[in-house]
Order: structure tokens, then C-alpha cells, then sequence
């Protein structure tokens, strides 16, 4: 299957294949003509790809996972990459809500202040 196929079969975009096969997360034959083509098997390889990319798994820690994917076999390298992906994951969404509590301070600081330059008399 050509690119654009894969593409619109998996729903990734035909530049995000094109970075996949780059991280050697996929590959491809050539044609004589110089188009990429792709096994079937590419298919719900790329599907597995974008579900780890969008549970936050960098590609450059996917590489090491596909393979425990295909052969159904956890491995601890695989399972000690997705608690650092959590781990990373969890540190940023502490990091947001404490930013998200500042704001509220700050909105509540300037709402108090409004209040109070709006009620005192000119």
C-alpha cells in the first residue's frame, strides 16, 4: 500500500508516516519510480504508534516497545519506559495545576480589587 493509502486507512497524516518510517518506527520498499510502499502489517502498526504517542510516549521510546507488541511478550525495558512516560506525565499535570491555582489567586486578586476601586467613590 502506497503512503496516501496508509494514510487515509490509519488516519495518521502522510508527513507523520513519513517521520515514522525517519525514527525507524516503520519502513517501506521503494518502487522503481521511488514511492514508498507498505505492508499490510504496517497498518496496525501505526495505530499502536499513534496510541502510545497519544498516551504521551516520546517516539524515540516507541521504537523499543513495538516489538513486545507484536510478539504479545512484556518486557521490563518496555514496562520501565511506560512508568517513565507516566511518571513524566503525572509531573507535568502537577505542574499545570499548580499554574492553574496561580491564575485563580491572580483572578481572584484583581476581581477583589475591581470590587473594591468600583465601590470607593471618586
Amino acid at each position: 500500500m502506497r503512503i496516501g493509502e496508509l494514510a487515509a486507512t490509519t488516519g495518521a497524516s502522510v508527513r507523520s508516516l513519513r517521520y515514522y518510517e525517519e525514527q525507524q518506527l516503520i519502513c517501506s520498499r521503494r518502487t522503481d519510480g521511488g514511492h514508498r510502499v507498505f505492508a499490510p502489517d504496517t497498518t496496525p502498526r501505526v495505530a499502536m504508534i499513534r496510541c502510545l504517542i497519544d498516551a504521551g510516549v516520546p517516539t524515540r521510546d516507541i521504537g523499543a516497545m513495538l516489538p513486545c507488541v507484536h510478539t504479545g511478550t512484556t518486557t521490563p525495558t518496555t514496562l520501565s519506559l511506560l512508568a517513565t512516560a507516566h511518571a513524566r506525565l503525572s509531573a507535568e499535570i502537577d505542574e499545570r495545576l499548580a499554574t492553574r491555582d496561580r491564575l485563580e489567586a491572580i483572578i481572584a486578586g484583581v476581581r477583589d480589587n475591581a470590587c473594591t476601586s468600583a465601590s470607593t467613590p471618586a
